[in-house]
């Protein structure tokens, strides 16, 4: 059985709207995949800001951007499909959207309207994703470890560093997942403050100096003590650690990079620690981990993971620059293509929800 399906997704980085097309084949339970085309819109100044200042929105303005961003993003959808001609080629989309508000369990937020989306492009849509994980008392979040498993399966753990880092584990036994720390936004608004929109091969960071007493606040901070099934809003960065950074005294911005840079990779680090206990391992038999988000472009951070998790038997790389760049769009599509064969989309044993879920609202233009 064959499916085409376009998956699309907004990082909390914000760096543009993550579209790809990709074939999917199953055949006796494993699946096969092939991307056809992907690309990186990316967001104007003004699309930036209201998404990023969706969370202050009144309920009605808030309503109404979600309506607008749904067709923003069957806008975009059209002219993808008219610029690598797929028209009549693509069966299904499925869209994440950009996470605005993430309460778990009591509710999560993703902007972008699916009957919008639908309307605009005459396609069926699968959106609001996470939300049937969230109803059983999960995290809702991570929620590409069923794609991983699915179609990378030759790797064991596998690390997104995004606005967000997330790791995921695929054990025999079921797989786990959670959130580490804030990533790409805060290293991203750092870059801000020197003119640049991200740190390029992370070489403004290599050539600061290491803080260790920020070190130690950041490592210090209470979420990182708190057992796995756990996941971070954005406003985790933007509103506890961006100004904790601010406010420490270091007055280098440089210096604030590199520390946050060490930071991210020690989190990391005992993220693997706390992983591997679970399972009653020291030492993970040097298994491979793909690095994807566009962090793994950073050298200087990946280099650091890689240094922090070699001791423990775990060897870190990055994947190849399509998947680096397009993996959680591609876990959308395939997590549609599993909605419309009613098949769970969600590890319970990754969100701690009650049981696994078919996730997804479906809607049908016609």
């Amino acid at each position: 059985m064959v499916y085409r399906a376009i998956g699309v997704m907004s990082g909390s980085s914000l760096d543009g709207l993550d579209i790809a097309c990709v074939e999917f084949e199953t055949s006796g339970g494993r699946w096969k995949m092939q991307v056809l085309a992907a690309c990186c819109e990316p967001y104007t100044e003004e699309w930036t800001e209201k998404l990023r200042s969706s969370t202050k929105l009144a309920a009605r303005d808030y309503l109404l951007l979600h309506s607008e961003y749904g067709h923003y993003i069957g806008k975009a959808l059209n002219r993808f499909i008219d610029a690598h001609e797929l028209q009549y080629r693509v069966g299904l989309i499925s869209s994440h959207g950009h996470t605005s508000f993430h309460l778990p369990p009591m509710m999560t937020g993703q902007l972008g309207c699916g009957a919008a989306i639908a309307a605009e492009t005459g396609l069926p849509v699968v959106n609001e994703l996470r939300a049937m994980d969230l109803a059983f008392g999960g995290q809702g979040a991570p929620i590409v470890p069923m794609g991983e498993k699915m179609l990378w399966g030759d790797h064991a753990f596998f690390l997104n560093i995004g606005g967000i880092a997330n790791v995921s584990w695929t054990r025999p036994d079921g797989s786990v997942a959670f959130d580490i720390c804030p990533a790409n936004r805060v290293l991203n608004m750092l870059a801000a403050k020197l003119g640049q929109a991200y740190d390029a091969g992370g070489a403004i960071a290599a050539s600061g100096k290491l803080h260790q007493a920020l070190l130690a606040q950041l490592n210090n901070l209470p979420y990182y003590g708190k057992p796995y099934p756990k996941s971070l809003a954005n406003d985790f960065g933007t509103e506890t650690v961006y100004p904790l950074l601010g406010n420490s005294g270091v007055a280098d911005t440089a210096d604030l990079m590199r520390t946050y840079v060490e930071h991210i990779a020690q989190q990391t680090r005992r993220a693997m620690l706390m992983m591997l206990s679970s399972g009653g391992l020291t030492h993970a038999g040097n298994q491979r981990m793909m690095v994807t988000g566009g962090g793994a472009f950073n050298h200087f951070l990946v280099q650091r993971i890689a240094q922090m998790l070699e001791p423990l038997g775990i060897v870190a790389e990055a994947a190849e620059p399509n998947l680096v760049n397009y993996k959680e769009a591609i876990v959308m599509a395939f997590l549609g293509v599993l909605r419309w064969r009613e098949e769970p989309t969600v590890f319970s044993s990754v969100t701690g929800a009650r049981e696994d879920s078919v996730g997804g609202a479906l809607w049908k233009p016609r």
